[in-house]
């Protein structure tokens, strides 16, 4: 299984390497590359239902919950 952000649903992505030929338009040699999300596995404390939370996040998930708080986002990513 791909690693995923359990709150924005963050995975790998599939994009072309940048080539600084200037006239790489038909053959460019550096092929596909696999970007990574910033996914790390963070323990969250709850402070409604008294609990610890250990989940799968993103670093703008990180963020999102620190704005809107722990509880909020996590039950609207059905997490808890």
């Amino acid at each position: 299984m791909a690693r995923t952000c359990e709150v924005t649903g963050k995975s790998t992505q599939i994009g072309g390497r940048y080539s600084n030929r200037v006239r790489a338009t038909q053959f460019n040699p550096t092929g596909k590359v696999r970007r990574k999300a910033n996914i790390q596995k963070r323990r969250i404390y709850v402070p409604e239902t008294g609990k610890t939370v250990i989940v799968d996040v993103s670093m703008k998930a990180l963020k999102t919950i620190k704005k809107n708080g722990a509880h909020a986002t996590l039950k609207k990513a059905k997490v808890i």
